[in-house]
Parts: C-alpha cells; structure tokens; sequence
C-alpha cells in the first residue's frame, strides 16, 4: 500500500499521523509512506524523528481580520494545494490520511482531485473549520470524541475510533518506566506540563506547587515548563531564593512522555486530544486544566468526556488558584483508593482500539476496490 499521511504544527496532529504510518508499517512492512507536512510546524523535526520522508508545501491558516488575509488564505491553499498535486502524481498514493492542522487542506483536496481514498481523523470533541470544510471530499472521517459527530453534515461517514496513540505508550508499566528514568520505586510522582511551549496559567500554579512539595520524602515532581517558560521559571525560583532538591526536576521539555506518563502518579496538563489519550491510555488520574484560547472550548469537552467517569478532576483556568491546585493534589496523594478508581476509570477512557479500526477500514475498502 502506497500511503501518504498528513497533519501539521503541533505534536498533537503530528503523533497520531506517526502512529497511523506505524500501524500500517506493522501490518504491512512493504508498504511505502510519505509525510506531507508544513515548513512552521513541528513535523519537520518529528517526523525526520520517527524514520519517514517528509515533503513540505504551503500552507496557511484562515485569517478573517481584514479581507487581504482572506485572498492570501486562499492563494495559499491554492498553491499548496498544487504542491501536493505535484507529489501526488510523483508518489502515486493509494491513500491519504490527514490528522488535522492546517495542511491537511491542500494535501487532501490535491488527495481528492488525484484519485486516492482519502480519509481524515478528527481528534476533538468540537472540530475545527478546516476538518468540517474536508468533510465533503474524505471518504471517512475517524472521531476521537463521539461528541464531535453532530458537527458534521454526512453522519455515514462517521466513524467511532478514537485517538491514536503510538504503541510505545501501551507497553511500559510503572516499575519499568521508574526503573528506566532512575526515579525511585516508591514514593508519589506528579507530572506537571503544559506543552511543548507551555502554558502560563499551569506554570505559574505549579512553581507554587513544586515549593510546597520541594525537598519532601517520598514525594517528587516532574515540572515541565515548556521550552518559553524554562529559563523564567528558573530565575523567578533564584529570585525566590528557593533551592530546588534532589526531588524536583525541571525540564523544558517531556521526552520521552512515555516514559514520564508511565512513572508517575498524577497527570497536570491541558487537555488537548492527544494529551488525553495519551494519560488514559497509560491510566493516570490527572487534573486537567483545558485551554479557554482553543476553538469551540474543545479542550473542555476533552476533559469533561475523562471528569465524567472520574478518572480526572476538571478545573477550569479561571477557576484555577495554587491553592486549589495543591488540595486536589493532595487529597489524591493522600487517599489511596481515590488514587486507584481514578486511575482505573481513566484506563477505561482509554482509545485501545483506535489504530486498528483505522487500518481494518482501510484496508477493507482497499480489498474491496
């Protein structure tokens, strides 16, 4: 099978991509994948990464501020569009997969035009403007969140799959995972992110957190600030003149997650799609934080779907206090069947199933053509 797999700009598109090429891979070692992508995003560190060629073409977000930005939206499509068309006849797809992210438009419109089955992975519960404009050119889309479905127009088209996760975040247990980072096998470990940029509202709660809980026994905290907040963090503790212990460790940036969500106890984070499915699919109890700046507040619905079964606790950032931050953390640390049904009901969340009914419905329809 020839494929061609898109998704751009943050990991959060990016990784579902690279774990659908790997699905395929697995099932199938000879067949050839090509990853389109955008020159802005993150793919073209990423993708590199993860052992697959990478194609860039133009892309562009739609920007409604002035009628200007719109026509140069539109000649940008257009352009990557053509782009991909060129790539496409080149490659010579069978099947386009886009992930979502801006790119996903040309390359899946030049997808459509070629002649290729196409398909596209909604990840949200709320779906974005461009996933609801490809609707009509996409064979099937997959839905992470079964909420998103009464969004879309051609509900036959809909499929439940959920998010999908690489295979590397189903295989570690917690004792493996401490065992690999160095990290004691007893004792309470909180992870704290807020993306591979950050997010200011969770670090500025956390640094309270990790004072509160720096240089205690039994206890650690993984604090990860994201690459525009590592250096601020590290002078405003100077400042403090707090001198962070053996029990804290700093990081700009969470690699390899895996690893980290493996190991620890609780989860601190936004609630981006990916970030859910990644949590629930290793069944860490989390305290989920949803970006208000996200379309349609669809980090809220991503971690109500988890609140609601009690495998997470939902705190809105306005809401958002150290105070409120450290009772819930505490009240999770110190109660050990609260620990255990949060992190069985969020392990229940989990998509486990997501890669396989993608790849069982291509390759179905594939068979069948």
């Amino acid at each position: 099978m020839r494929v061609i797999v898109t998704g751009g700009g943050t990991g959060g598109h990016i990784y579902p991509a690279i774990a659908i090429a790997d699905k395929i891979k697995e099932m199938e070692p000879d067949s050839e994948i090509l990853y389109i992508g955008n020159d802005v995003g993150l793919e073209k560190e990423l993708v590199p990464k993860a052992g697959y060629p990478i194609e860039l073409v133009t892309a562009m977000w739609l920007d409604r501020s002035h009628i200007l930005r719109i026509f140069e939206t539109g000649w940008g499509v257009l352009k990557g569009t053509m782009e991909a068309k060129r790539l496409m006849k080149k490659f010579k797809p069978d099947v386009v997969i886009g992930t979502g992210g801006y790119v996903c438009v040309p390359v899946l419109l030049a997808g459509h035009r070629y002649g290729a089955r196409t398909y596209l992975h909604e990840q949200n519960a709320y779906p974005g403007v461009a996933n609801k404009t490809l609707e009509k050119y996409v064979k099937h889309i997959f839905l992470g969140f079964p909420d998103a479905r009464k969004y879309f127009k051609e509900p036959e088209k809909l499929i439940d799959a959920g998010n999908p996760v690489r295979k590397s975040f189903f295989q570690l247990t917690k004792a493996e995972a401490r065992r690999k980072l160095g990290f004691p096998q007893d004792g309470f470990i909180i992870l704290s992110f807020g993306g591979s940029l950050g997010a200011e509202k969770i670090n500025q709660v956390a640094f309270d957190l990790m004072e509160a809980v720096n240089g205690q026994e039994k206890v650690m905290m993984i604090y990860g600030t994201g690459k525009g907040y590592y250096e601020e963090t590290l002078q405003r503790a100077a400042e403090k003149r707090i001198e962070i212990q053996s029990n804290i460790l700093v990081k700009d940036y969470i690699d390899p997650m895996e690893q980290y969500l493996a190991a620890c106890d609780v989860v601190i984070s936004r609630s981006g799609a990916l970030s859910v499915a990644e949590t629930t699919v290793c069944g860490r109890a989390s305290i989920l934080v949803p970006s208000p700046n996200v379309t349609g507040n669809h980090q809220y619905y991503n971690a109500k779907a988890v609140a609601d079964q009690g495998g997470a606790v939902l705190i809105e950032e306005k809401d958002l206090t150290s105070e409120l931050l450290i009772e819930e953390v505490l009240k999770i640390k110190n109660n050990p069947a609260l620990l255990e049904s949060m992190s069985k009901a969020s392990r229940a969340c989990a998509p486990d199933h997501a890669l396989d009914i993608i790849y069982d419905t291509i390759r179905k329809e594939r068979d069948r053509d």
